[in-house]
């Protein structure tokens, strides 16, 4: 094959990462089930520490597992590379880790799943840095909020719960105005509907538990790092952009370029954080990869359907996907996610908050839980579950209010999904 030849997404989540293993020619990536890895000598282990040589020193930083799991979501997001760690909460944490310090902040979108903005207004104040919430449909709103505190900006492409695509080439075209990384949270939209780094975006990150494993088998996050930032141009980064003391003064964006952020991710936020990924879960997620476009076709298909025989049902009172013509953000679709609008989205119930309990309580197929993306359908009342910890300004500015549920669409036959909906209907509206 010619070296030139750019790879397909099809080949790509089957073939990038991975190589026979050369102790024992296995086509399928091992599950390299161990702590540590034996140096070659004195010398070896020195030039593995100081960085001045890639390889396998401790599973909390890296594994080969893990590894081919990151070379396979960076090449289908088209980033310079990854790092994988414990969850898709870990990889928020680690994607802002080189970026803040106490008293920064990042502006980040009102509409994010529940357990982010928790996340980003609760739990990250410990550490001293803090969040502004925006609606990123306001641009000037969005870079009204940003300051000279400021040192990212944060939303979903596909936001959970309500399924809005976000318009990421005018939301990176003001991070680029007021020169700050853009970090696109790419779970519910998968490589396979958007490329968020195609759009401008500097760091993109996954929950590796959903779409990418597909099955609800694992947990796992995923950040994928452009290359493309210049972390040295404003001094607002100085992790990357200073001398490291615990690597004898290394610059890691002078002496690592584009691998920077990655080497960094590793180097120091594993090391020091310790949000690993185990390598039996990046297996899992491999396996999961190799059908994400199959996948993802159909959930984008059943998504449809059943989004448009719900607007046509008399006891529902709107529905927030995207791909309907009668979205707001319908125009988005072509643009940011041509494939399709996602599988994620929520619907209102006329009788308001009792009626979507019975609803919730009533459904057979559709699986009551905390989760999306699995090849399962999934249905949950996310005013009294995900979302519960926000306000009710919150939980509307969010997509999720009290009137309304959160399906995620499964890979079943639509006709049995649409069926299930129907007598759940009947027994909520009756």
């Amino acid at each position: 094959m010619s070296s030139d030849r750019k790879l397909g997404f099809d080949t790509l989540q089957i073939h990038a990462g991975a190589r026979p293993d050369p102790a024992t020619g296995a086509r399928q990536v091992p599950i390299y089930q161990t702590t540590a890895y034996v140096f070659q000598d004195a010398d070896h282990a020195a030039r593995l520490f100081n960085l001045e040589e890639v390889g396998y020193i401790y599973s909390r930083l890296t594994n080969p597992t893990v590894q081919a799991l990151a070379e396979r979501v960076a090449a289908l997001e088209g980033g310079a590379g990854a790092v994988c760690c414990s969850s898709g909460h870990a990889a928020q944490i680690m994607a802002l880790f080189p970026l803040m310090g106490p008293g920064r902040n990042i502006v980040a979108s009102t509409r994010l799943y529940g357990g982010t903005i928790t996340q980003f207004s609760q739990t990250i104040r410990r550490f001293g840095w803090s969040a502004k919430f925006v609606d990123f449909d306001d641009l000037a709103a969005l870079e009204a909020a940003v300051d000279e505190d400021t040192r990212a900006i944060f939303c979903e492409t596909i936001a959970n719960p309500g399924g809005v695509i976000t318009d990421l080439d005018a939301v990176a075209a003001v991070a680029d105005r007021v020169g700050l990384p853009l970090i696109v949270d790419n779970t519910t939209a998968t490589p396979w509907l958007c490329r968020p780094i195609d759009h401008g975006a500097t760091l993109v990150v996954h929950s590796a538990t959903k779409y990418l494993t597909g099955n609800g088998t694992v947990t796992g996050g995923v950040i994928v790092d452009s290359g493309k930032f210049d972390w040295s141009a404003s001094g607002k980064f100085p992790s990357l952009s200073e001398p490291e003391s615990a690597y004898h003064g290394l610059v890691f964006h002078k002496a690592l370029g584009p691998m920077a952020y990655t080497f960094h991710s590793i180097a120091v936020g594993l090391r020091d954080l310790g949000m690993t990924m185990n390598p039996q879960g990046a297996h899992y997620t491999l396996m999961g990869i190799e059908t994400l476009s199959l996948r993802m076709a159909r959930h984008v298909e059943n998504a449809r359907r059943i989004a448009e025989w719900l607007e046509a049902d008399p006891r529902v009172d709107y529905v927030t996907y995207a791909g309907l013509p009668s979205s707001r953000w319908h125009d988005r679709v072509a643009r940011i996610c041509p494939k399709g609008a996602g599988a994620l989205f929520t619907f209102a119930v006329k009788g308001g908050y009792d009626a979507c309990v019975k609803l919730v309580d009533a459904l057979e197929l559709f699986s009551h839980v905390a989760n999306l993306g699995d090849t399962r359908s999934l249905v949950i009342h996310s005013a009294s579950t995900t979302h519960r910890q926000l306000s009710p300004e919150q939980q509307e500015a969010a997509g999720a209010a009290p009137n309304v549920v959160r399906l995620s669409i499964g890979i079943e036959d639509a006709d049995d999904l649409i069926a299930d909906l129907d007598q759940a209907l009947a027994k909520a509206t009756a």
